[in-house]
């Protein structure tokens, strides 16, 4: 981006010119108690030199690591064609595609990308995309308000299993709406939700989000699941990982009518880990709530020639139409990462998808088998797709810092969230991982449970 600098007397004469005295003015709509006061812990501004060396030196410190941590962001193999193409000039600089005639290769590009993922889900609808997993499940939760206006509890059931960095964030968008999350609990055995423990309840929630795979690997049984909530006329909303639906029951067959929004984390096809973002968050829904979904929906139609075209439609539901009765404040439909995974899902295709898949499921499998060698067991007893829970006789927070000295990322510490689950470790395995480096896994990580606790 430019640097454009504004001397004190630019900023002044365009305060002049749109009539206040001071920038705070501009913000004079915000109640005082929402305003953030001063932020201490912020450090002054550096200089650029000062801001180059610092990156430098810490770009020296960057080494290969062996990875087995997932818990919503996961190592997948990225064909080196995916990010060629998609950094190519006219999709790496493309606006957002509000002039359709002007915009017709991209708005073919998130067609084409729609069509993938309502067919990956089993859902009629896809729009455009959202900011990431965590907003998307927050998105499909006030939608789910919007649609089931019959229910006037404003209260959610969320499954105790779902991720709960996804649970913070729907919470912090929603709790100022008067919308409520209730827990509900999951089997400490099973690692998932116990269908023999579901509360009598009578009409009183809005809807029911379940994860699948949950946060902890597990699978849920979801057809049971979805039929429960939906006898109880709540709607269903399925938080999904991409890659897993490829080998799994779409949302869009749970049960005998299938759940009613889906939506989940889209970093899997084709976008690096790259410290935690840019990542994008997929949403499909079932056909009767489109109007209530959030983002940008691109339909095909034709010309007066017969040629099929592309344009945003639907878009009185956006803020740049009327905006006063917008269903969200999304303004953007992170093109570049849609464009990747569209991109990436048309190499890999269904078989290619499905391969994946099955790898990193065996490699799991793999991981498994050699963890009972060492006398390290898993937590549940359910079933699972590439991520597993192992008991350690130690806390995870040492083991976690100990195989680090080796450069390996062995997993996420769960005690922090889940405190009924001490000294037990998240672990991811996708098929970038080789038998050996498995192996090595597994000895550094028996090796370090005997330093701890010798």
């Amino acid at each position: 981006m430019p640097f454009i600098p504004h001397t004190p007397d630019d900023v002044q004469h365009m305060l002049n010119t749109i009539g206040v005295n001071d920038i705070d003015d501009l913000f004079d709509e915000i109640p005082a108690s929402l305003r953030c006061q001063n932020i201490d812990a912020i450090p002054s501004g550096l200089s650029e030199r000062e801001v180059d060396k610092i990156l430098r030196q810490r770009a020296t410190q960057d080494t290969y690591q062996l990875c087995f941590a997932g818990g919503g962001a996961y190592e997948h193999y990225i064909p080196s064609a995916v990010w060629e193409i998609t950094t190519r000039g006219e999709f790496y600089s493309a606006y957002t595609p509000y002039q359709a005639e002007a915009s017709q290769g991209t708005l073919q590009l998130i067609y084409e990308y729609q069509t993938m993922m309502s067919s990956l889900t089993g859902m009629e609808v896809s729009n455009a995309s959202l900011y990431d997993g965590a907003s998307g499940l927050a998105e499909a939760v006030l939608m789910a308000v919007r649609a089931n206006r019959k229910i006037k509890s404003r209260k959610l059931l969320v499954a105790g299993s779902v991720n709960p960095r996804y649970q913070k964030v729907v919470n912090n968008i929603v709790k100022n709406q008067n919308i409520c999350l209730e827990t509900l609990s999951y089997d400490i055995k099973q690692g998932n939700i116990d269908i023999n423990s579901l509360p009598a309840i009578q009409d009183q929630y809005v809807a029911l989000i379940i994860q699948q795979p949950n946060y902890f690997g597990q699978l849920e049984e979801v057809d049971t699941l979805t039929d429960w909530a939906q006898q109880h006329n709540m709607l269903v909303i399925a938080v999904v990982n991409p890659i897993a639906l490829s080998i799994l029951k779409p949302p869009g067959e749970w049960g005998t009518k299938g759940a009613d929004i889906a939506c989940g984390e889209g970093q899997p096809l084709g976008i690096p880990l790259s410290s935690g973002g840019p990542y994008f968050g997929f949403m499909t829904c079932k056909q009767s709530y489109v109007r209530q979904m959030p983002g940008r929906i691109v339909g095909a139609t034709v010309d007066k020639q017969g040629k099929t075209g592309y344009t945003l439609t639907l878009q009185a539901r956006e803020q740049h139409i009327r905006r006063s009765k917008a269903t969200s404040n999304i303004c953007t439909n992170q093109g570049l990462m849609v464009t990747a995974a569209t991109i990436y899902l048309s190499l890999l295709g269904a078989a290619g998808l499905t391969a994946i898949a099955e790898q990193s499921m065996q490699n799991t499998r793999t991981l498994v088998s050699m963890l009972a060698e060492k006398n390290i067991t898993c937590q549940f007893q359910g079933h699972y797709f590439h991520e597993i829970v192992v008991k350690l006789p130690c806390s995870a927070a040492t083991v976690i810092n100990a195989l680090a000295q080796q450069n390996i990322i062995a997993g996420i510490d769960l005690s922090k969230t889940y405190p009924e689950l001490p000294n037990t470790l998240l672990i991811c395995v996708t098929e970038t991982k080789s038998h050996q480096e498995i192996r090595h896994f597994v000895e550094q990580l028996h090796a370090a449970t005997l330093i701890k606790v010798g």
